[in-house]
């Protein structure tokens, strides 16, 4: 998928969530171009589209460039029991311990509480030695996104 994407994120390997349309974007004449993608799901900068101009943009003070994008899967935290790949997953729900190494993992950008997502395969152990919590996880990577 080619979109727009301000210029400070737009290098191969970048990561994002896209968040849906600004308020600024209204008016713009790239908007086609540029709102392209599905609200809420993590993407992955696949390339950077060579000898493309950097446009201006209301939201990114630096502009926007061409870049290919694709979904991109999430690494999550999900109760142990039941998760192996292949099957259906849902994160164990919020966490307050935002100190935790594995908080990044239980509350992952891109991945809504209440959805169930495919398992592509099971990484193993989260960074933390123990759950304050009390729960018992495992590290997975979500598939990709397919959209609706």
């Amino acid at each position: 998928m080619i979109t727009l994407l301000g210029t400070a994120l737009a290098s191969e390997g970048t990561e994002f969530v896209y968040r849906g349309e600004s308020d600024a974007c209204e008016g713009c004449p790239y908007r086609k171009q540029c709102l392209t993608l599905e609200e809420g799901v993590r993407y992955t900068v696949t390339d950077v589209r060579d000898g493309g101009q950097t446009l201006d943009c209301a939201v990114h003070d630096d502009g926007v460039r061409a870049v290919e994008v694709e979904p991109a899967s999430i690494t999550a935290a999900v109760p142990s029991k039941g998760a192996y790949a292949g099957s259906k997953g849902k994160l164990a729900g919020p966490c307050p311990h935002v100190d935790c190494p594995g908080h990044e993992y239980c509350v992952p950008k891109g991945a809504e509480m209440d959805a169930e997502y495919k398992i592509d395969e099971i990484v193993g152990d989260p960074p933390q030695d123990y759950c304050a919590l009390d729960r018992e996880l495992t590290l997975v990577e979500f598939a990709p996104s397919e959209g609706d």
